[in-house]
């Protein structure tokens, strides 16, 4: 047989196999769909109606959908023919938010001399907002790794070959590309008067750099009010060259912590505007800061009862759940809360954290 008709007739081949697995793919998916979606809908309409209840207080096991999500255990989606697919948009690195500062607004930022400076930096910060070092070391522990520096970025943690970025998450409580635009739009004036402060006390290079640091965070903060103040629109900015440029502010000695904990210090007030005055425990704080401040503080309000009860599928979105190996594992909220415990026990030890719980002793 001519090589040319046996290569022809491998290639048909091939392609039968390719289409029968397809098609057994498809199979599998629709029926999974046929039971995901009418869940997940059940999940969004339980949680519209907590919303329009405006209070959380004497929640429900009624009010939530008590039953597990469905699992997809069908074939792997199969690869395309002859590799031909679509690449996934990457996700910007550190490398990306410096040259969008520097080409976006002439900003690059100020590192610090050390990593202990920042972290000073980042402890007089959470003193001066009123937060605590258990919710602090316990979270930094938990987010960045329990040694984690200040720049480091989510899916980066580790030098290693096949290491790659997972999300825009960066420092020591992993902020995204959207929740920076978000807090320079709701909390840029406080910034500004941080910085203003720190100007009016300081000399020579020193002042001009702030002088002039202060003119490029306007514009930045400008930018990000040029949307409604919601997650999609803050979401769509974050996207955008200057959105990513924004981003390195978490990479400056005088804005970075001020930003990280604006992040923790917006949850606490949250819990404040309903009546929780007293300190939140480090893994309550992480269930904002994990599933957003609404969702999260329905886990705080929740008796030891209903936490065992309540899958935690109730506060994520589909998608956010399906790329959460953690909250489908620990899948109520009881073991969430268990294994975020034991997690921050665990990389507390570490040298990163110890160092940041000393200086909480120190200032």
């Amino acid at each position: 047989m001519p090589i040319a008709h046996a290569a022809d007739r491998d290639l048909a081949k091939r392609q039968t196999i390719d289409r029968e697995k397809l098609a057994e793919y498809a199979q599998a998916r629709a029926a999974y769909e046929s039971l995901a979606d009418p869940y997940w809908e059940s999940i969004a309409k339980k949680r519209s109606k907590r919303r329009a209840r405006r209070s959380f207080k004497n929640l429900t096991a009624s009010e939530y959908v008590l039953q597990q999500p469905p699992i997809y255990s069908g074939p792997l989606k199969p690869a395309p023919p002859d590799g031909a697919t679509s690449p996934a948009k990457p996700i910007p690195v550190i490398a990306d938010f410096l040259r969008e500062a520097k080409a976006q607004f002439s900003f690059v930022p100020e590192a610090p001399k050390t990593e202990n400076e920042y972290k000073r930096a980042y402890v007089v910060a959470a003193r001066t907002a009123g937060l605590t070092a258990e919710q602090c070391v316990r979270i930094y522990a938990f987010e960045s790794g329990g040694d984690g520096k200040y720049d480091v970025q989510a899916g980066l943690e580790y030098d290693v070959p096949a290491a790659r970025a997972v999300s825009t998450g960066l420092g020591y409580n992993q902020l995204l590309s959207t929740n920076s635009v978000e807090l320079l739009a709701e909390a840029g004036d406080e910034f500004i008067s941080v910085l203003r402060s720190k100007a009016r006390s300081a000399t020579g290079a020193r002042k001009a750099a702030l002088l002039g640091k202060i003119d490029i965070v306007k514009k930045m903060i400008a930018f990000s009010r040029t949307v409604p103040d919601r997650w999609n629109d803050h979401a769509r900015l974050a996207d955008t060259p200057k959105g990513i440029g924004i981003h390195a502010l978490n990479l400056d000695i005088d804005v970075g912590p001020l930003l990280q904990v604006r992040k923790l210090l917006t949850s606490v007030e949250f819990a404040r505007r309903y009546d929780v005055n007293g300190p939140l425990s480090a893994a309550e704080l992480e269930m904002m800061n994990l599933t957003g401040d609404g969702n999260g503080f329905e886990m705080v309000m929740m008796t030891d009862r209903l936490r065992a009860r309540i899958p935690t599928s109730n506060f994520f979105q589909r998608g956010g759940y399906e790329r959460n190996p953690v909250a489908g594992t620990n899948n109520t909220v009881a073991k969430l809360i268990a294994a975020t415990n034991a997690k921050m026990d665990s990389e507390a030890k570490l040298q990163g954290a110890k160092t940041m719980a000393a200086l909480f002793e120190k200032f």
